[in-house]
């Protein structure tokens, strides 16, 4: 029976991606009732902050309106983005985690360069290109979603190491941390494993040793080590977190700047709820200080964050 409900599914259960960010739930179903009956529309938004991550999926009645919709619907221009509207998959274990982070990217790559480049290794679900706000160019950092996990896989393979056409660097590939994993030590080795790299060192113990590393700058109170001295990393102090902040968010949050030491969120100690802020370690200046850029004025959850370098006693 199960089965035969999972078929019925795949025949009327639409994902739709690119949507505008500002497009509400009502939007999105309104859109799609004008093809036929929606039994359920969901705009998918992000669970601590709460903005849209600009998919969502729609569900018909019937199968021939899905068909329809995607006929009629998919490639339609909304405010600055082109949607793309596709049967969506059951869930199973071939399509989990088939998401790449992606760095080291020439910054004149374009979005459609970007899947140019990756479309030989499968069907890209969607791909996005970070780019600094103030500047509008890119930060040579993206995301991909593969359909499958085995072509995500083939991508890393061919890719990670790969220099582009044009380019010195060679890119790094990897699949991006899972929110859920987060707290899992593995994950976050594999988040310096691209830093690593470039010291020459073997990953494996580069990894190790930044993983263990107290959070030196704390401890030194600026005595010999002034708050940004590079063998212990840049920390940087993030004031106004809700109480149920937790460790993952700042791994998410930071992660994608570049290479992160390690996060801290000071709890309160009879309660165990975050008192409103924490500190995150990053190895490079540069990342650093585009994170500040970029986080500074963030709204999470109904806070707007203050982030800044922590300046310690011996830091003029």
């Amino acid at each position: 029976i199960e089965q035969m409900m999972e078929d019925e599914d795949a025949r009327t259960n639409l994902i739709v991606n690119y949507l505008p960010q500002s497009m509400s739930q009502d939007e999105l179903r309104s859109l799609f009732s004008s093809v036929g009956d929606v039994e359920s529309a969901k705009l998918i938004r992000d669970k601590v902050a709460g903005h849209s991550l600009g998919y969502g999926f729609v569900n018909f009645v019937n199968p021939s309106d899905a068909e329809r919709a995607i006929s009629t619907l998919n490639g339609l221009r909304l405010q600055s983005k082109t949607i793309k509207v596709s049967f969506a998959r059951p869930s199973s274990d071939t399509i989990k985690d088939a998401n790449l982070y992606i760095s080291g990217l020439p910054r004149t790559l374009s979005q459609q360069d970007l899947e140019d480049m990756f479309s030989h290794y499968g069907h890209i679900i969607n791909s996005r290109v970070l780019v600094d706000q103030a500047s509008g160019l890119s930060r040579g950092v993206a995301f991909i979603r593969f359909d499958k996990r085995a072509e995500a896989e083939d991508a890393v393979k061919h890719l990670n190491g790969h220099t582009p056409p044009g380019s010195s660097e060679p890119i790094t590939v990897k699949f991006a941390a899972n929110p859920n994993q987060a707290r899992n030590s593995q994950m976050m080795s594999q988040m310096y494993h691209g830093q690593s790299r470039r010291f020459g060192g073997p990953v494996h113990h580069q990894a190790q040793r930044f993983r263990f590393s107290p959070m030196s700058v704390d401890h030194m109170g600026g005595g010999g080590g002034v708050s940004g001295n590079s063998s212990s990393g840049w920390c940087i102090f993030i004031y106004n977190l809700g109480q149920d902040a937790d460790e993952a968010i700042l791994w998410q949050m930071f992660g994608p700047f570049g290479a992160v030491v390690n996060v801290k969120v000071i709890r309160d100690f009879n309660t165990n709820k975050c008192k409103g802020f924490g500190f995150v370690t990053m190895t490079n200046y540069e990342e650093a200080a585009m994170a500040i850029h970029s986080l500074n004025g963030y709204r999470l959850g109904d806070k707007v964050l203050q982030v800044s370098f922590k300046t310690s006693k011996g830091h003029k």
